[in-house]
């Protein structure tokens, strides 16, 4: 599914509002640079989601803007310099504070929908 996907649109849409939490969840273990983030986010979802590479960057701006990650020119050997991107102490806090939310939504959800045991079957109703 990519984010234009029609019969996905509604999740679509909903991942969409998370897209620089999970541009912060792929910079938590090491700095990467742009098309790595985009690759590293189709790869966790097994290519089943893609974030359009205009929105990843715009993304990116919003989040050094926002002091949440730090960009930095790489020192390539071969091929065109790379721009990487590193989280911040902010950043981590901001992710962190956002998959809390995150969680807690799911729950109200879930138990309003009727699907809170869905999650560990691995089952819709």
């Amino acid at each position: 599914m990519n984010e234009t996907d029609s019969s996905d649109a509604f999740a679509a849409d909903l991942l969409r509002g998370h897209t620089d939490t999970i541009v912060l969840g792929t910079l938590r273990t090491r700095d990467r640079y742009g098309f790595e983030i985009y690759k590293a986010i189709r790869e966790a979802t097994g290519g089943g989601y893609e974030i359009k590479e205009a929105t990843l960057y715009a993304a990116y701006r919003r989040l050094v803007k926002d002091g949440l990650v730090e960009a930095y020119w790489g020192d390539e050997t071969q091929g065109g310099r790379r721009k990487y991107y590193r989280i911040t102490d902010a950043g981590r806090a901001v992710y962190r504070n956002n998959v809390r939310a995150w969680v807690a939504t799911r729950r109200i959800i879930d138990s309003l929908l009727g699907t809170e045991g869905d999650r560990t079957k691995g089952t819709h109703r």
